[in-house]
Formats: C-alpha cells, structure tokens, sequence
C-alpha cells in the first residue's frame, strides 16, 4: 500500500510564483506613478497654503502683500504693492525672508501677485508646479477675488 505525501506539487508552486510576479510587475509601476503624482499633488497645495497666508497676512496687517517667485525652489512676500524692500521674515523663512519649496519640484509664476487688506488679488494669475524627475506639472491659480485654487 502506497502512502500519500502533504504537500504542493513543483507545478502548484511555479503557477503562484508566476502569479505573484504577474503582481509585482504591474504593482510597481502602479505604486511608482501614485508615488510621483502625490508628489506634484503635495507641492501644488503647498504652493497654494503659502498663497493663502500670504492673502491672510495682507488681510491681518491691513495692507498689501506681493508675492514673488525670485529662483524656481523658493517664494518671498514683501509688505508692499511693489515687490521691493525688505523681504518679510518669520519662522516658515530663512534669514533673508525666502521660503523654500519642496525638493524636486519647481515653480513658475505668470505674474506676482499683490494681496489687499481685503484679499482680493492683482493680477489674476497661475502658478505651475513642476516635477523635475517626470516633468509633469499641475497649475495653482489666483483669481482677482483672492481665491486660490488648484484647477
């Protein structure tokens, strides 16, 4: 009499490995481009957080702030209509009032726009928000009410 062995076959087990590696295969791709994706997403509303505390800011002092893009990885506000003068500086800035973007993203501006006391903005205007590994970007818009929004 011939006893029975447990166990899985060599063809059970080559058909799971081949099925795990079908898996990985689209899986990694998948995670990759969600990976890179979140990351336009996360600078785009960072972009727009520090617009809208440049409207509350302007809203607060009861004057104008103008933001400025002066090199693609940073942002300034400045306490005027005109982008001149001293750089404001808090704790979200280094000493000379420049606000650091994200790494690996950058930002274009299509203008500079200037917060009033009731924070509407001029121009209306778009940022873009660039990655540099993939190239693709997402635009964040200021509309001349004060309302910023990534479309």
């Amino acid at each position: 009499m011939r006893k029975s062995r447990a166990g899985f076959s060599l063809a059970e087990l080559l058909a799971v490995l081949a099925i795990c590696g079908v898996i990985v295969g689209v899986g990694v791709p998948m995670v990759l481009s969600y990976y890179q994706n979140a990351q336009n997403t996360t600078g785009a509303q960072q972009i727009r957080a520090l617009l809208n505390q440049a409207r509350q800011l302007a809203i607060d002092q009861k004057d104008f702030v103008c933001v400025q893009v002066p090199t693609p990885i940073q942002m300034a506000f400045y306490l005027n209509s005109t982008c001149t003068g001293p750089r404001w500086v808090s704790s979200i800035t280094d000493a000379v009032g420049n606000i650091a973007l994200p790494p690996g993203l950058t930002v274009s501006a299509s203008a500079s726009p200037v917060f009033d006391y009731l924070g509407r903005a001029l121009p209306a205007m778009t940022y873009t928000v660039t990655n540099t590994a993939t190239g693709s970007s997402l635009t964040v818009s200021v509309a001349t009410s004060g309302r910023v929004t990534i479309p």
